[in-house]
């Protein structure tokens, strides 16, 4: 099976990046295969722009650099999005990428009249999210759930894409956190398509 690990950082010596390759490293060594997109590499542009009006309004083709994203997960078997927190939700390059790849269409189908139909049903995601604060912040102000209700309801569920996990991974002790975390996502890579084919019989 194939995972489609979507990361979106600018700086390729991250924890990020170093999360999104564990994780990739435990879905080898589990083995099945993992291709990582880095979204800031490759210079994805995320802005949602005239071209993608027109054809979430069925005007005009799809453009082709989306068709091209949506191609990738068409390809695999999980999709993973690995991020930091920025202003208690994803960054806006990875936010624009599900704005343009998740099309009308495509993710979900409201055109009929007769409601919106869910199109994504057979892909499991995966959620790993990097945050600064400690738990007890997230927990106290209800960041957390605040964030699983705009990105796991608001976003997936709408798609019909089940979540299978959602991680938050935040500081704990200064001389531990990274190793913990490298060693969390390695695990959740060997386990991932586990965790997806329990999602799919539920």
């Amino acid at each position: 099976m194939h995972a489609l690990i979507v990361l979106s950082h600018p700086d390729p010596g991250s924890l990020t990046h170093a999360v999104a390759a564990r994780i990739a490293d435990g879905v080898v060594a589990a083995g099945h295969t993992a291709t990582r997109a880095d979204l800031a590499a490759e210079g994805f542009d995320p802005r949602f722009s005239d071209a993608d009006l027109a054809a979430h309004r069925g005007r005009t083709a799809i453009p082709d650099d989306i068709l091209a994203e949506q191609r990738r997960i068409d390809q695999a078997d999980a999709l993973v999005l690995v991020y930091p927190v920025y202003w208690w939700s994803m960054p806006g390059l990875l936010k624009g990428w599900i704005d343009r790849v998740f099309s009308n269409g495509w993710a979900y189908d409201d055109r009929s009249g007769d409601g919106i139909r869910k199109l994504l049903g057979r892909l499991p995601v995966h959620l790993v999210a990097l945050g600064g604060a400690d738990l007890r912040t997230y927990a106290r102000h209800g960041y957390f759930g605040a964030m699983r209700t705009q990105i796991d309801h608001g976003i997936f569920d709408y798609c019909g894409a089940p979540v299978a996990t959602t991680e938050l991974m935040v500081d704990t002790d200064p001389g531990e956190t990274a190793a913990a975390h490298l060693d969390t996502a390695h695990a959740l890579g060997r386990r991932l398509f586990n965790d997806a084919r329990s999602t799919r019989a539920a």
